[in-house]
């Protein structure tokens, strides 16, 4: 892959911090490595205490690797510059309840070098963007948690940022909402905007996500593209006109695992995709009507759960 394609870059990261007062450690990152490309929606996962934070503040110069190395962009994490392309939004963020949500854009739009008319006329696009424009003079004090998550995704794009960070940017956010940011970061990736996305959401990042990264105890177990990680799984469900006792007799006795569902659908998991074959036949012998043989996917929170407890190998 050519490096000009590449928005982050992860070298077997380490981060260890120090911990009591007796010399003792804890590893909140061992020997990462991952890309990210430019354009692509990237998620992390993991469990609490996986690392994701540390991994995140290590990216946005917040913290400073122990060992290994890491660039945005191409520049280093550790030049200031590699920020300037950057928007951030952190979980759980406090802003000034005494602002309203114009004031609090005009802030930080000053603080990334915009001048006083690119930032109202930014301010204006991105608060009708995040549905917050009606609110845009009221104190943030009064805003719900929604609003806020809504004003703080407005922020992290005050700058026009290349690369976008974002820690849980729909937690607090109704359905509704939810919907309308996975829309606004589809918007950005039509844009080549690259986010990277951490997110206990699982189902939110299946639906927005090119590729993840799975991290568990500071290690990461596995990176891919979501496709891959939702892949057909080798379990079917079966549904016939309907199911005789004797069918479904013979069919538990082939394969004992086989659960039936109705009186007419069965589910079962081979071992060998050809075993389907060999049901097929058995009902076809017992004159029993197919209707249809549906290979069930994996959703991403049941491949995320089979990794972490070991039942898939990683990679």
């Amino acid at each position: 892959m050519n490096d000009s394609n590449i928005a982050i870059e992860v070298k077997e990261l380490s981060k260890i911090f120090k911990s009591g007062l007796k010399g003792g450690e804890v590893q909140a990152l061992s020997e990462v490595s991952l890309k990210v490309d430019k354009g692509d929606i990237f998620g992390l996962l993991g469990p609490n205490g996986a690392g994701k934070t540390t991994l995140v503040k290590v990216l946005l110069g917040a913290l400073h690797a122990t060992k290994g190395s890491a660039s945005v962009y191409g520049l280093d994490v550790r030049n200031a510059n590699s920020r300037n392309k950057a928007g951030f939004l952190p979980e759980n963020h406090r802003f000034p309840d005494y602002m309203t949500g114009a004031q609090m854009l005009k802030v930080y739009g000053g603080m990334s070098g915009l001048s006083s008319g690119e930032i109202k006329a930014r301010s204006k696009d991105l608060l009708e963007i995040v549905g917050m424009s009606k609110w845009r003079d009221m104190k943030i004090k009064k805003y719900s948690k929604g609003m806020k998550q809504r004003l703080g995704l407005a922020q992290a794009l005050i700058n026009d940022p290349e690369i976008i960070f974002l820690d849980e940017p729909t937690d607090g956010v109704d359905p509704v909402g939810r919907r309308e940011i996975r829309d606004i970061l589809k918007r950005l990736k039509e844009q080549g905007k690259t986010v990277f996305l951490n997110s206990h959401l699982l189902a939110e990042v299946e639906a927005v996500c090119d590729k993840v990264a799975i991290l568990d105890k500071g290690k990461l177990i596995k990176t891919g593209p979501v496709s891959e990680l939702t892949r057909v799984s080798s379990t079917y469900q079966i549904e016939t006109i309907q199911l005789p006792i004797e069918a479904a007799e013979q069919i538990k006795t082939a394969f004992p695992h086989a659960k039936l569902l109705t009186d007419n659908k069965i589910s079962i998991t081979f071992e060998d995709p050809r075993q389907l074959n060999s049901l097929i036949d058995i009902l076809r012998k017992l004159n029993v009507e197919i209707t249809a043989a549906i290979p069930v996917k994996i959703s991403l929170e049941d491949s995320f759960m089979q990794l972490l407890r070991g039942e898939v190998k990683h990679g």
